[in-house]
């Protein structure tokens, strides 16, 4: 019997993926762990393993088509000691039709009887998603029985097995959006004769369309400014600087936001929060977001537990994840959750922006340019580089005076920087 292998999930919103590359061929012997091919995620390429071993009887989606729905058959294996004749085709997935944005994707039909549990000894076959949902609930595999092709077990088994829906990456679960958000966006009316290119939507600027829409429509957002004065850091940096050289560390100023913002949610533990419906979740550690600009959109890498970290090792992390990003290497835990998210635009000179909310998270910093300006030292005038910083919160989930104690422990931390490496 041929062996089915479908377009995974690669994260708990993917609902769709673009087959970008194959690394097998017709005839091909695979094992499991070799990678047979590249997907395109909503948010990155990644690879994907074997998880069965047999020889290639059928490519059957093939190579860039776009939209293919999770679950859908992409390559079919004979098993060991099967003939490796082609397969009975299956209807081939056609290409989406040359509309502005695809149609919502169908929930793929329930199998029509669940396998029996895997017995003992023998090799659990599991979808890497699966995988890692059992991992991070402590549901034990063997005693799950599995719905998909040849008793695999997927996310569903997993969640039915746990006895409750599966939260979103910790530590921040993400509340799952209304099923209206995925439907296609409405187009602007385009004047024809003005001369223009069409530009096909890539799987990343879909996202970001949507949950940007999401964002806006559906969060109350409150926007709160303050200038910050930053000689002082400037001048700590610079010794910092110096003193890491010989282990080939350098320290941005965005670094050192990333760790005054993680120090200021530790002191004011009420921003550190996301709204869930009728329930508040309060974070114990501080997870930043950290926006970058990326060839295929805005993506937001995170550095866990930025509270407890040396700036020294936020500046190895933001410098490895940034690059892991421009490249589209960024695998889903690297870049799924945080507690609050930080954009910072100074290096284009921006002065001033508010910020759009990344769901599920309450509240983003937005930094901009460090400049010189005059300012009141006392009764006199004096020079200092000033810069702006803006947060904007969830007005559902943190009240203004909270905000505002937030943004006042950022300030202070920057002014007095010994704080962030005390």
């Amino acid at each position: 019997m041929a062996i089915d292998v479908t377009m995974p999930a690669l994260s708990p919103t993917m609902e769709v993926g673009t087959l970008a590359k194959w690394h097998v061929k017709l005839g091909q012997t695979v094992k499991s762990g070799d990678i047979i091919a590249e997907i395109e995620t909503d948010k990155a390429t990644m690879e994907v393993e074997a998880v069965d071993e047999g020889t290639v009887i059928e490519l059957a989606v093939p190579e860039g088509l776009e939209n293919v729905p999770v679950g859908t058959v992409i390559l079919r294996l004979a098993g060991e000691g099967e003939a490796a004749a082609p397969a009975p085709k299956a209807a081939p997935v056609a290409p989406p039709a040359p509309v502005a944005a695809p149609a919502p994707v169908a929930a793929p039909a329930p199998a029509a009887a669940p396998a029996a549990p895997v017995p003992a000894g023998d090799r659990v076959i599991a979808s890497p998603l699966a995988r890692r949902i059992a991992e991070m609930k402590g549901v034990d595999l063997a005693s799950v029985a599995g719905s998909g092709p040849r008793g695999r077990i997927v996310r569903a088994d997993v969640e039915a097995a746990n006895g409750k829906p599966v939260a979103a990456n910790a530590p921040a679960p993400v509340v799952a959006a209304p099923a209206s958000v995925a439907a296609p966006l409405p187009a602007a009316p385009v004047t024809n004769d003005i001369p223009h290119m069409v530009e096909k939507l890539g799987n990343v600027r879909k996202v970001i369309a949507r949950r940007l829409t999401e964002a806006k429509q559906s969060i109350p957002h409150i926007y709160l400014t303050l200038d910050v004065e930053l000689d002082a850091l400037l001048k700590m940096r610079g010794e910092l600087n110096t003193a890491l050289e010989s282990r080939g560390i350098k320290v941005s100023v965005n670094d050192l936001v990333i760790k005054a913002l993680a120090l200021g949610l530790r002191q004011v533990p009420k921003c550190n929060v996301s709204f869930a419906g009728d329930t508040l979740l309060v974070y114990v550690r501080a997870d930043i977001s950290v926006a970058v600009a990326a060839p295929s959109g805005l993506i937001t890498p995170i550095i866990v537990g930025a509270d407890c970290k040396a700036v020294s090792q936020i500046a190895s992390e933001m410098k490895a994840l940034a690059e892991k990003a421009r490249a589209g290497k960024l695998q889903p835990h690297e870049y799924q959750g945080g507690t609050a998210s930080l954009s910072n635009l100074g290096m284009f000179g921006i002065k001033q922006f508010d910020a759009v909310i990344n769901p599920p998270q309450a509240m983003i910093l937005a930094v901009g340019a460090g400049e010189k300006r005059a300012v009141v030292k006392g009764d006199a005038l004096a020079i200092a580089t000033v810069m702006t910083i803006t947060g904007s919160f969830d007005h559902r989930a943190i009240d203004g005076a909270d905000g505002a104690a937030l943004m006042s422990a950022v300030k202070a931390l920057i002014e007095s920087p010994l704080g962030l490496v005390a």
